[in-house]
């Protein structure tokens, strides 16, 4: 395909609330399958495992008792399917196990923080793109027209939706499309480094009052790190400057990183004893 010969197509402008272009690259159709597949075998593997617990149980009831549990059981198989992506994509790195095996997150096409509603709107059209097709051929028991008819509608269902990534240029999914996000890469490059433990010989000089630390929330803090790892020069000065201004302070082009790391750390420790008081700030607007 065109995108494998030259990767700069999957190539994106996202800006910030504050006027930066991270530019991310989005995850091809090739990776959201795979992390999809890993996402699935591992939720196999709970579904099995909440079986065996649930058999080992119930092994001693009458079968008319049986029977309602048994609905609670497709109830709860129900609730892990969709409350596994829900969970692990309204999380701080936005993405499923199987999706940061491969290095790729969630992210929203506006470029401001995640919402829990996209999460739960991506997620819950999963539902229609694969798993009720999936439902449907599982649930033919016949040879006859009518599950004929049936199986054909179901593939040609899953068919569609899965292949619908194939045909757009930003590689989305109908749960993207309707939610305004999409899939990016996230290399793990420097994920293990604690911004807020980064010691910069410099970054000592710059103190900020409560008053220009309540000026941002964690949307923000989340946004000032992925500037801070990504060590982009030219995204460093345009952050740094909205900042500074924002808050009042000077901050020379050659300090820009400095500045940001101080301010990263300070902004953070701000607000978890803010949060160990049950004050939490989602972001700038949050009063």
């Amino acid at each position: 395909m065109a995108t494998a010969r030259n990767p700069a197509l999957l190539v994106r402008p996202l800006i910030t609330p504050e006027g930066v272009d991270l530019r991310v690259r989005l995850a091809d159709a090739g990776t959201r399958a795979a992390a999809f597949l890993l996402d699935v075998v591992i939720m196999v593997i709970a579904t099995v495992v909440i079986s065996l617990v649930a058999l080992f149980g119930l092994a001693g009831l009458r079968a008319e008792r049986i029977q309602p549990l048994f609905i609670v059981w497709i109830i709860l198989i129900f609730l892990l399917r969709n409350a596994y992506f829900i969970v692990f994509e309204a999380g701080r790195r936005a993405a499923t196990p199987g999706k940061r095996m491969l290095g790729v997150r969630v992210a929203a096409r506006s470029g401001a923080g995640l919402t829990i509603d996209q999460v739960i709107a991506r997620n819950l059209m999963r539902e229609i793109e694969v798993f009720l097709p999936l439902s449907i051929l599982a649930a033919r028991g016949g040879t006859d027209v009518a599950d004929t008819l049936s199986t054909i509608f179901g593939l040609v269902w899953a068919l569609l939706f899965s292949l619908f990534p194939l045909f757009n240029r930003d590689r989305l999914r109908v749960g993207d499309l309707l939610a305004g996000t999409w899939v990016v890469e996230a290399p793990k490059v420097a994920l293990l480094e604690d911004l807020s433990q980064r010691q910069d010989p410099f970054s000592s000089k710059f103190k900020f009052s409560v008053a220009q630390l309540d000026a941002y929330g964690i949307a923000e803090l989340q946004k000032l790190e992925d500037v801070l790892r990504r060590d982009d020069y030219f995204a460093l000065k345009a952050v740094a400057e909205t900042i500074a201004h924002k808050i009042g302070a000077k901050v020379e082009p050659v300090d820009s990183k400095p500045f940001l790391t101080a301010y990263y750390g300070e902004l953070r420790a701000h607000l978890e004893r803010k949060l160990l008081l049950g004050n939490r700030k989602a972001d700038k607007h949050a009063r």
